[in-house]
């Protein structure tokens, strides 16, 4: 099983025009802890797009490049890249060149995009979702496998028989689809024998074991073989010394952020019981690293997933226990759970 992070690089905004320094604080953080995952043996790291104040990461392929530049052997990715408000050339053209700096390691992570700040200012129409997504996932695809393309859409001017450099590295850039709980985005992935990505934000993990299964009945029901489809599995994340201690650590982030987005999604306030049942029924991966262990462990004979990815939703939290975090993980969580895996 491959074993990593993403981070959409939640901070405290600047709200300024300009010497934004919390943004500039909060990148170098993200370059710091990619460089560390990197050097504990983690798989993959992966910067996801958001268009808000509270979130740094807006253009996820540049932030792959410098991470590019300063680690050796982790995959980097976007988790994901709203590719509905994208142009599919343009980000084709970003993240060949990102494999071409990293020496064949970028990969994509596509999705719809569970926020949607970038459909207006990209001037796109929330009507068009879902046919926003169809439309550029399959010039994406086109554009990836063949160097000259011819394309007419809905959403974008045509192009003819032109060529789309520079060219990546690898044979193509790995396409991963990232999914929330639609069934529809199941099916697709399994029909388009893509790798998929669930992330698990809420609820009991179960509950989305028949996403999994539609995604493979959907492979196998237009001919590829499902024995090699990948399939990853995504839950925040946060190990400590002790169990304990990583919930009382990661608890104020955790409420804060989701009280925050409680109040723009009509949910409820978070409270701490709600996060406790997250964390011994649900998908919260928080305590130990035995407690971390078992977790994936969980994950893996529900699903028989072939990725984990951790997410990182570290916020107001001091960065040397997010360090500390990712040191845990790749050097006591990975490992055991890979051997762990290795006598299945």
């Amino acid at each position: 099983m491959e074993i990593g992070i993403s981070t959409f690089g939640e901070l405290t905004p600047d709200g300024t025009p300009g010497k934004a320094l919390n943004a500039h604080k909060r990148v170098q953080q993200l370059l710091a802890e990619v460089k560390l995952a990197d050097e504990v043996g983690l798989d993959v790291f992966a910067f996801g797009e958001h268009h808000r104040p509270d979130f740094v990461i807006s253009a996820p392929e540049i932030m792959m490049s410098a991470a590019a530049a300063i680690t050796k052997n982790i995959k980097l990715s976007t988790s994901v890249i709203v590719l509905s408000s994208a142009d599919p050339v343009r980000t084709f053209q970003n993240l060949a060149t990102v494999d071409l700096v990293s020496n064949g390691r970028a990969e994509i992570m596509a999705g719809r995009g569970s926020f949607i700040e970038s459909f207006p200012l990209f001037g796109y129409n929330l009507n068009d979702y879902d046919a926003l997504f169809e439309e550029k996932l399959a010039l994406f695809l086109r554009i990836n496998n063949q160097v000259n393309v011819s394309w007419k859409g809905k959403f974008r001017p045509a192009i003819d028989n032109l060529g789309v450099y520079p060219r990546p590295l690898q044979a193509e850039i790995p396409v991963w689809l990232g999914v929330g709980g639609t069934p529809a985005s199941a099916a697709r992935a399994g029909k388009l024998n893509l790798p998929m990505i669930i992330a698990i934000l809420g609820g009991p993990p179960n509950q989305f074991v028949p996403f999994a299964k539609l995604y493979r009945d959907s492979a196998q029901k237009a001919g590829h073989d499902v024995s090699k489809l990948q399939l990853g599995i995504s839950t925040h994340f946060y190990v400590a010394d002790n169990g304990q201690q990583a919930a009382d650590e990661y608890y104020p982030n955790y409420e804060k952020v989701f009280t925050r987005l409680g109040r723009e999604r009509g949910w409820p306030p978070m409270n701490r019981a709600q996060y406790e049942q997250n964390r011994s029924h649900g998908p919260l991966t928080i305590g130990s690293v035995q407690q971390a262990i078992d977790k994936i462990l969980m994950f893996h004979e529900l699903f028989g997933n072939t990725r984990y990815i951790a997410q990182f939703m570290m916020g107001d939290l001091e960065h040397s226990k997010t360090l500390k975090a990712i040191e845990l993980f790749g050097t006591q969580v990975a490992p055991a759970v890979r051997k762990a895996l290795a006598t299945v």
